[in-house]
């Protein structure tokens, strides 16, 4: 039999024209599908072509076959890893045999009638690097299919899997189960907002889909594809000169590491050679991510499995120039219960999603303190964050169940898990019933202690949660986050306005105010800023406002006008040295002395005070207690320097425990010396908002702490629920008992609790 064929090209023309014919037209997959592997096997000089398809059981089913026995078809199946085709399917990789029945996985299924056969190739069907199925063509005579064949059949395996993936096979699914694209998966991930959120998937990124995979002339599409890559370079490069990513840090090297993807002649050889196979720019793009997805998924090296996010990023921003799609971000999801999947996202982001209809956030990566975590706790939904590969596994609208407080995600969930989980949604609604019952009742501890329970805020739409979660007043209000969501400097009316809302929604409930807190990880791209080698140690907070004193004094002057009349609570953060304070105070008594003059109504009672979170503060705690009128723990950057650890490094989340003795003794010490000297001691953190954690707090001596509103319930019962006296006399002693000591604080904290009849939940 002759080996020669026409060519990849006139067969990938002939696919594209069985699909055009489809289009616009009720027509039967079945009949396409089976025209298109008489097709394949007619121009390849097969004797057999067949499709296997992955169903949701895991069995690669026979779907449609020219030469076996048609009888087989939809009841023949394979197991992955079972005979050639489960080999291919769980390897991801193609074979090329001249003698099939002597490789070792061969396995022989009488109903098929191959017997006859001895060559054999055969192809994954791969969508976004997953296996959807297998692709295979058998000859009676022994031969190697030639190199042109395969890339063929590679090539058209694509148009299979977007058949499959458009949900096109479903109608003929003869045996009443359902493909592997639309089972139930569960992805485990890590809770970094508790709650539970149903509804459909929503991707800040969408998949870019390739709808023209054929090209018709191959020097047009690879002077697109240059084309493209030259646009890819320069908004890379334009990004890694900005003044945003000068400075040294995992941003500035994941933008290196495009730049290097991106001028890697290997991957754009790899892509030229599709094209010379048949393929437009972007279906070669296309398919040279898919092979690459999943030969690293599949990669035992974890340093290449950890780069995969990086090239499957780099090869969107090629598609989407290749195809003149922008990267989409719709703001408007009412009516639609979306749970937004992202790789990752800020703050400001994560606002054009607000709505009613935001039912919970998905992060690829991400920590729990990170900004846009912050404001989803802030906002109430649920976060799982370090869902990794999430994105290549879901289309928009995939209904999906996140639970934030195990950190698990179950995507296209089956019924009986959504029954429980809405019978879990209901327990927890009666559970936060419960808890709005208690927000007119006060805080104190069975023992009698009076605790403080304020909320942290940020924008206006928080404002409505002070009254709902019967806090005690806003511990910490960032100003930050106004200047983060907008675009340019706001000015400062729009400050003063934003002010005057607060303290006016708050009524007598007392406000404190952070000062801009920017630097380290809170870039605004319109600040220009000096590149930093370790920004979180450099230019922020107090030290930009002292450098840029026409920042503070215009923020101060706003503070003054908004809460004419009231009481102005002013907080300070990342205060080193207590000359830090005294610069302050002058430029505060000089913005006072000016209002004076003009005219300007001022507060009643004006009160500043700043934030313990640089190490040094802990050697200056009598003079610090003098100098300032109240002092507020940040636990988020306090027990980041303490520990030496990168509150955004997601690789060492939960290594280091903030219930650790050390970082409890550190928490003492300005408890102590607060109470010696009757300074009012705030703190303000995500420590602040878990009950168990809350607990130890109580226990050191602090009697005000602030937390996102949705924790005032949870941590209000503890609180009504709890001997604090009782609880001291049994931590204080394990605090300093070293590490011979049998039992962790935490374990100390969960016995009591369970023992004493202390309310965790």
């Amino acid at each position: 039999m002759p080996t020669s064929t026409p060519g990849p090209r006139e067969l990938l023309k002939r696919i594209r024209a069985i699909m055009a014919e489809s289009q616009g037209q009720d027509s039967d997959a079945e009949s396409r599908l089976n025209t298109i592997t008489t097709d394949i096997a007619r121009n390849m000089r097969a004797e057999v072509c067949s499709v296997y398809v992955l169903r949701a059981d895991r069995e690669l089913e026979l779907f449609a076959t020219e030469g076996l026995n048609p009888e087989a078809v939809h009841k023949s199946t394979l197991t992955i890893g079972e005979g050639l085709v489960g080999l291919i399917a769980s390897s991801a990789r193609s074979l090329n045999l001249p003698d099939a029945q002597k490789h070792p996985a061969f396995q022989y299924l009488p109903e098929t009638g191959e017997e006859l056969y001895s060559s054999f190739m055969g192809v994954p069907i791969l969508r976004a690097g997953r296996v959807l199925g297998v692709l295979t063509v058998q000859n009676v005579d022994p031969r190697i299919y030639a190199d042109v064949e395969l890339e063929a059949m590679e090539t058209i395996a694509m148009v299979l899997a977007e058949m499959i993936g458009a949900g096109e096979l479903l109608a003929i699914d003869r045996n009443g189960t359902t493909l592997d694209l639309e089972s139930s998966i569960n992805v485990t991930g890590a809770s970094f907002s508790a709650g539970i959120g149903m509804g459909q998937i929503f991707l800040h990124e969408p998949r870019v889909v390739v709808s023209q995979l054929v090209g018709e002339d191959v020097d047009t599409e690879i002077a697109r594809l240059h084309e493209a890559l030259d646009a890819l370079r320069l908004s890379i490069d334009d990004m890694i000169s900005s003044d945003a990513m000068r400075a040294d840090g995992d941003h500035r090297e994941v933008l290196e590491a495009y730049r290097m993807f991106a001028n890697d002649r290997g991957w754009v050889r790899r892509i030229e050679e599709q094209i010379r196979s048949g393929l437009s720019a972007e279906g070669a793009a296309e398919k040279v991510q898919s092979d690459n997805r999943a030969r690293m998924m599949r990669s035992s090296d974890p340093y290449l499995r950890e780069r995969m996010h990086d090239f499957d990023d780099l090869a969107y921003r090629l598609l989407r120039q290749l195809t003149g799609r922008d990267h989409v971000m719709p703001s408007d999801i009412e009516g639609k219960d979306a749970i937004v999947v992202a790789r990752n996202m800020g703050a400001a982001e994560l606002l054009d999603y607000r709505g009613s209809s935001l039912r919970g956030l998905v992060l690829e990566d991400g920590t729990p303190t990170s900004h846009a975590v912050i404001v989803a706790k802030a906002m109430g939904i649920p976060v799982v964050g370090r869902a990794r590969g999430l994105n290549s596994l879901v289309k928009n609208g995939d209904p999906v169940i996140i639970d934030g407080d195990e950190g698990t995600i179950y995507l296209r969930p089956a019924q009986d898990l959504e029954a429980a989980y809405s019978e879990k949604v209901q327990f927890r609604a009666a559970r936060q019933a419960r808890y709005r019952e208690l927000k007119d009742t006060p805080a104190i501890s069975l023992d009698g202690d009076h605790v403080r329970l304020n909320m942290n805020a940020g924008l206006v739409f928080d404002l409505p949660q002070l009254a709902e979660s019967g806090a005690d007043g806003i511990g910490l209000f960032r100003t930050e986050l106004q200047f983060m969501v907008s675009s340019t400097l706001p000015r400062g009316d729009a400050q003063q306005r934003l002010y005057r809302e607060v303290v006016e929604a708050a009524g007598d409930k007392p406000v404190t105010f952070r000062t801009l807190d920017i630097g380290g990880d809170k870039v605004l791209p319109y600040l220009k800023q000096t590149a930093e080698e370790n920004p979180a140690l450099g230019m922020r907070a107090m030290r930009i406002a002292l450098d840029r004193p026409g920042l503070l004094k215009a923020q101060l002057r706003s503070l003054l006008k908004a809460a004419a009349g009231r009481e102005l609570r002013v907080m300070l953060p990342m205060v080193t040295l207590l000359s830090e304070v005294d610069a302050v105070r002058r430029i505060l008594d000089a913005e006072v002395r000016h209002l004076t003059r003009h005219g300007h109504e001022l507060p009643n009672i004006i009160r500043l005070g700043l934030m313990v979170e640089v190490p040094a503060l802990l050697w200056q705690l009598e003079d610090l207690m003098e100098t300032v009128d109240f002092v507020s723990v940040g636990s988020n950057d306090l027990f980041q320097f303490i520990m030496a650890v990168d509150r955004g490094n997601a690789a060492l989340m939960g290594r280091y425990d903030e219930l650790s003795r050390p970082f409890l003794r550190v928490l003492k010490k300005v408890a102590d010396v607060a109470n010696r000297t009757d300074t009012e001691l705030n703190l303000c953190g995500e420590m602040a908002g878990k009950p168990l954690n809350a607990m130890a707090l109580l226990a050191l001596g602090y009697r005000s702490i602030s937390m996102s509103p949705a924790s005032v319930g949870p941590v209000k019962a503890m609180v009504q629920s709890l001997n604090i006296e009782a609880l001291r006399r049994e931590l204080l002693p394990h605090l300093d008992a070293g590490r011979f000591d049998e039992v962790t604080i935490r374990e100390l904290l969960e016995d009591f609790a369970a023992h004493n009849g202390v309310a965790l939940d």
